[in-house]
């Protein structure tokens, strides 16, 4: 019976964090910030793809699977713009989408590189029931004669952001899924139609000594539901190290819990990855640390990406900050 309520609670919390977008884990910190906030795009001297593949809760059958791809480029000088796809199974639901996000960057102090970014998301978001896997049980002997087709049901919504930067120091704040929800397809039981949240995502990137190539970045990120005031903290930590021709490896660790719950972690891991010439590589790992922890053996992020394109902005607003 233990197991059952468990394994309920993490369905119903997983279900309503998916909602119109991907539950954030440490993809961002896979050099991919345009995960967290379209203020992101462009930012860089070239076109940079990020593909994730994410298994939650390895060993628990139904267990939230997702894959993902991010993509953005910078336009003319002072803009840019950003496109992802994302496919999340979670048990018997789906969902499939899409985001078409732009920003623009302003100077606010050349020499004290102070910078200004904003940006905008429009979202559209396919949701369905799969009722392929529908079983009889001794409770329920039958199907309900009701359900006879995937149920579906398709959301837009908007996301907006802006990312304040100096020298080292970022400051990003973004509202998503300004919209409330659709319900015309589905009973309004148990589903919050305020999908309201926002995230907040700091942190700074000091240099180590001269000709080191050594970067270290200690990082935050917050998010607030405002459906029920759920809200959840990310403490980071990462290093960079690069050689002369720019290319580096990094490694990290993310520390998540609930902002009620201090010293009592939802999950904890570490973080590897390289990049060498136009690809780039990371893998991450997180370690269940509440209840569920007996029935699974952690988190498992794989990202892989490429560069290409490379062309220098006369704007130092859209200038790559990774730098040595």
């Amino acid at each position: 019976m233990r197991k059952l309520l468990i394994l309920c609670f993490f369905v119903v919390a997983h279900g309503f964090s998916q909602e119109l977008n991907l539950p954030v884990f440490t993809q961002y910190l896979a050099d991919n910030n345009f995960v967290i906030s379209p203020t992101y795009a462009g930012i860089g001297d070239n076109v940079k793809i990020r593909a994730n593949g994410l298994t939650q809760w390895v060993g628990i059958q139904g267990a939230p699977d997702n894959q993902s791809i991010y993509g953005d480029i910078r336009i003319a000088d002072r803009s840019g713009v950003g496109l992802s796809f994302y496919n999340d199974r979670n048990g018997n639901t789906i969902q499939t989408g899409a985001k078409f996000s732009f920003a623009h960057h302003l100077i606010l102090d050349y020499y004290a590189k102070m910078y200004l970014s904003l940006g905008l998301s429009y979202n559209i978001n396919n949701f369905r029931i799969d009722i392929n896997n529908f079983n009889t049980t001794y409770e329920n002997p039958t199907i309900d004669p009701f359900v006879t087709d995937d149920r579906r049901t398709t959301n837009h919504n908007f996301d907006i952001g802006a990312l304040f930067r100096m020298k080292g120091f970022f400051f990003s704040l973004n509202v998503n899924n300004l919209l409330d929800k659709d319900f015309d397809s589905f009973e309004r039981v148990f589903e919050p139609n305020l999908l309201l949240n926002y995230q907040v995502y700091s942190g700074y990137t000091f240099r180590g000594p001269k000709k080191s190539g050594l970067e270290f970045e200690p990082s935050i990120f917050y998010q607030m539901f405002t459906s029920d005031k759920r809200s959840a903290t990310d403490l980071n930590f990462k290093f960079r190290k690069y050689n002369r021709n720019e290319d580096y490896y990094w490694a990290g660790i993310s520390y998540r819990f609930l902002n009620d719950q201090l010293l009592k972690p939802l999950n904890i891991g570490p973080m590897v990855g390289f990049k060498k010439s136009i690809f780039y590589f990371g893998y991450a790992y997180q370690l269940t640390t509440n209840d569920l922890a007996a029935y699974n053996s952690g988190t498992h992020v794989v990202t892989i990406g490429i560069d290409f394109l490379q062309g220098i902005s006369n704007c130092p607003c859209t200038q790559d900050p990774v730098h040595h």
